[in-house]
């Protein structure tokens, strides 16, 4: 059962060793699973572009005898539902279980990731951040809210920022930047291809771009510099979990790091605005009304 439910979590785990023509039937495959387990073999043929026979060899290449246990095993994973919640997770878990694995596999990765940054890259994004004119923080799907996290925590350097997740906005600010702005550009895989593109328009008109990012990905190469984030989880299948953790924590240290940077001179300038928000609260039972 166990090869059953991670069967997408293996075709996808291969897709850069299998050769052209069965990579493109993994593709369609994992763009829609669900679709999958409904086409014919001839039709998820012409929907990847390649011969049934192509499609036949795929499937003995993952332990499948054909076309028909294939789709069996997709329904069975998609139907048991743990492989687009996260890795740690199975299907049968009751609440102590997956409690203590996501909390588990949260730790794990946020650890892991702070073993791989480089601090001299940290230190040259904090460098960005501090000559910045004004930045602008871009995502798309589950990173829109992370870049609307960045904007609360970076306003209070007295920047001008923004943050967007409306890519029709993100192009007309990166057609209209200039010398001096700064785009952070937030994309777990960085194979967004709205994202790349906008990295790329945002370079042209003299802007920087701070890519948080996957290593090596189409983001990362376009950014001036890319602040490469581990890969805990694949968020072609699962649920993004711990990586929008670790886009809040890495987000968190840049914020740290300018806080440093600016001196303790700035200190007043944050008490100012912290201290704004305590007439908003109700008293604690300590405090007199």
């Amino acid at each position: 059962m166990d090869r059953v439910r991670n069967l997408l979590e293996q075709i996808q785990s291969r897709l850069d060793s299998l050769n052209k023509a069965e990579r493109k039937v993994a593709e369609v495959i994992l763009q829609n699973p669900q679709q999958a387990t409904r086409l014919s073999i001839a039709a998820l043929a012409q929907a990847a572009l390649v011969s049934e026979p192509t499609v036949n060899r795929f499937c003995r290449s993952f332990g499948v005898n054909g076309y028909p246990e294939l789709k069996m095993q997709l329904a069975q994973s998609l139907a048991s539902g743990a492989a687009y919640v996260s890795r740690a997770v199975e299907a049968d878990d009751g609440p102590e279980a997956y409690t203590r694995k996501i909390f588990g596999s949260a730790i794990t990765s946020l650890d892991s990731a702070c073993q791989s940054l480089d601090p001299q890259i940290i230190s040259r994004a904090v460098d960005l951040l501090i000559q910045a004119r004004q930045i602008h923080f871009f995502g798309l799907g589950a990173s829109a809210p992370v870049a609307l996290d960045a904007q609360h925590k970076f306003f209070r350097f007295n920047l001008a920022v923004t943050a967007h997740a409306d890519v029709l906005m993100q192009r007309m600010l990166a057609s209209v930047a200039h010398t001096g702005d700064l785009f952070v550009i937030i994309s777990y895989t960085g194979r967004t291809r709205e994202l790349v593109e906008v990295a790329h328009l945002a370079r042209e008109n003299g802007a920087s771009v701070l890519g948080l990012t996957a290593a090596g990905s189409p983001l990362a190469q376009a950014s001036t510099l890319s602040l490469d984030i581990p890969l805990p989880e694949d968020t072609d299948i699962y649920m993004p979990m711990t990586s929008r953790i670790i886009q809040l924590t890495v987000l968190d240290v840049l914020a740290t790091g300018v806080t440093l940077r600016r001196g303790v001179d700035f200190q007043p300038h944050l008490r100012k605005i912290k201290e704004s928000l305590n007439a908003s609260r109700y008293p604690t039972d300590e405090e007199p009304i």
